[in-house]
């Protein structure tokens, strides 16, 4: 046993990747407390410490910062030089994720013609300039860029979206992944949606305004519907939410009261119709908004079940006490992104770094040594051999037009490091080269390679294979979630009675990434237009895949429509199969009055005809 007492445990999980630092596991597999004080807090769920730890290892790696992290175990790291390769690499990763630009889609708002029956054309349409516009109101692409930034740097990403009643609209916020913690249960599958979510972070002490330090939660969890509540106070004078009670008839005591629209259901249960459901619901999402004094925390209470009696309840913009505050929703408005398709029976994603950070350490390094020896290089080292003519010793500097005087037989050596110094910049090309290949960013998404010097556009695509697997996968964990965040969004511009969206029913909406690798835009138009010719692909399909391609377009049912309404040619064929008129017009988008019925043709009677007719 005590052969085996110093052996290290191993341990492997979502962030195991992290455990060659030494200053992020210990033996016991923990992180260390100096360096990561924040993991190590009290109401930080153990399961938690190495995901936090990893995200601060990983923000440092991101900020040129991870020098400052290992000189609490390396006093020597104080000289290491981060010039930027970690950044780097992530906005590569970001750019070619979020592609050239981002599209809200609704299928069916650009059919023009008979669209599926389980399709509204006019709904989906509504939908999808509805959706555009809240998009462009809301900064979308910002968020989009500072979530999907964490996503990649750190992993994960988080949205919230919360309905504004100042401004009639769905806010959207970006949250930095420390602060969530989903409540997981060992039998949970992670992939599932969790059920209750705690978003909380601590508040620094402000001497100027009296205050301590400060844990501050917002918790969202789904529930069973309950009795109406309204703001009031406790006998300690904290704000909270007392439960609502009926008038008191003759045949009837006092009763909690029940919602607005709630009614009784089954087995005690009470129920409520939501606008985006067919059937009556039992489930609603209630959020907390407290805030604790640190002092008041002690051991053995977490995130999750932290002391109420503690707590001071924030209070919303429309005066609501935010304590198991009822939205109304059945669904929590949290959205975890993560950056890569997790593992099966987990929840978290995997940072674009994590497999390369050794690489980064070898690089850092790399550019140290080149410092120290570029530094013997361009100030050489002499050796002056010989002594002074007259024996006394004299301080010597070397500078432009310096000249020694020698004794007899005297020698003046230079020692030459520029072939170490070239060496370690042929080694830096090596690392750089491998940690490109293990993230699978080859070097014409680097920007590292000379265009003139690609043979053809084919291995220009056989180059990008790797680049272009990558981005699927990663398109592929953020499918359902872009999906779910649309469909929120609709939910909660319903729930919050928003004007425009009076009379909306519920669209499947999805956000289209643009294209992220050179194409050829004069192969691809000339394909289009030949498939297009021969009657093998729609003029939607064409002009969807026109815009994919990087043609600027601004909406491809206006394109469509404008293409329409100058190709006469077809309205007259369309005329000549029909007949109608009020198809050509609906084709070119114009207002076309029918065609008066022409008089009927009253032809002369001819002899013959006269003869056999009857006599008067």
């Amino acid at each position: 046993m005590g052969l085996f007492s110093g052996i290290k445990n191993v341990v492997i999980d979502a962030w195991g990747w992290a455990n060659y630092k030494p200053i992020y596991s210990d033996t016991l597999g923990m992180p260390h407390r100096r360096a990561f004080p924040e993991a190590a807090a009290s109401w930080v769920p153990a399961q938690d410490e190495r995901r936090l730890a990893a995200y601060k290892l990983l923000a440092a790696y991101s900020n040129n910062q991870a020098a400052e992290l290992a000189q609490l175990r390396d006093p020597t790291a104080d000289d290491r030089r981060e010039f930027g390769d970690p950044s780097m690499f992530v906005e590569t990763v970001l750019a070619n994720v979020l592609g050239r630009e981002q599209t809200i889609t609704v299928p069916g708002a650009e059919q023009t013609g008979t669209a599926d029956k389980n399709v509204d054309p006019v709904m989906a349409e509504r939908v999808q300039t509805l959706l555009r516009t809240w998009a462009e109101d809301e900064l979308l692409e910002t968020r989009m860029l500072q979530t999907e930034r964490k996503a990649v740097t750190l992993g994960d990403g988080v949205y919230l979206l919360a309905w504004d009643p100042a401004k009639k609209r769905v806010r959207v916020k970006s949250y930095d992944p420390g602060f969530y913690y989903p409540v997981l249960g060992e039998d949970d599958d992670g992939a599932d949606y969790p059920t209750r979510i705690h978003l909380a972070w601590e508040l620094p002490e402000d001497t100027k305004k009296g205050l301590k330090p400060r844990l501050r939660r917002i918790t969202y969890e789904l529930d069973w519907i309950r009795p109406a509540t309204a703001s009031g106070v406790d006998r300690d004078g904290r704000a909270v939410r007392a439960p609502l009670m009926t008038e008191p008839t003759d045949t009837d005591p006092a009763k909690p009261a029940l919602g607005p629209g709630d009614i009784p259901g089954e087995n005690g249960f009470i129920a409520r119709q939501y606008p985006w459901n067919d059937d009556l619901s039992y489930i609603t999402c209630y959020l907390t908004d407290a805030t604790w004094d640190l002092g008041d925390l002690k051991a053995g209470h977490d995130v999750d079940d932290l002391p109420m009696a503690k707590a001071h309840y924030a209070t919303g913009p429309t005066g609501e006490v935010l304590d198991h505050l009822d939205l109304l929703i059945d669904f929590i408005p949290v959205i975890h992104v993560p950056n890569t398709v997790p593992d099966a029976q987990e929840h978290w994603g995997t940072s674009s770094l994590a497999k390369i950070l050794q690489v980064f350490d070898e690089l850092a390094g790399t550019d140290t040594d080149s410092a120290k020896a570029s530094a013997t290089t361009g100030s050489p080292i002499l050796a002056l051999a010989g002594g002074h003519p007259t024996g006394q010793r004299e301080e010597m500097a070397v500078a432009p037009g310096t000249v020694f005087r020698t004794g007899e037989g005297g020698r003046l050596d230079v020692v030459d490091t520029s072939p170490q110094l070239a060496e370690l910049r042929n080694h830096r090309t090596d690392l750089s080269e491998r940690a490109a290949t293990v993230a699978r960013l080859p070097a014409v998404s680097l920007g590292t390679v000379n265009p003139a010097e690609v043979p053809s556009g084919y291995a220009l695509e056989i180059s990008l294979g790797p680049l272009v697997s990558l981005v699927g996968f990663m398109r592929l964990a953020r499918a359902p979630k872009y999906d779910l965040l649309l469909r929120f969004v609709q939910r909660l511009s319903l729930a919050g009675q928003a004007p425009d969206w009076a009379g909306v029913t519920v669209q499947r909406a999805r956000l289209a990434f643009g294209s992220f690798t050179p194409t050829d835009k004069a192969a691809i138009l000339k394909q289009v237009v030949e498939a297009f010719e021969a009657g093998v692909m729609s003029l939607e399909t064409a002009i969807r895949t026109l815009a994919e391609a990087g043609w600027d377009m601004d909406d491809a049912e206006t394109e469509i429509a404008q293409i329409q309404a100058r190709r006469f040619e077809q309205a007259r064929f369309l005329a000549d199969a029909t007949g109608s008129t009020e198809a050509v017009g609906d084709y070119l988008g114009l207002d076309i009055e029918p065609d008066p019925a022409p008089p009927v043709v009253q032809l002369p009677v001819t002899p013959e005809e006269q003869e056999e007719l009857p006599e008067e």
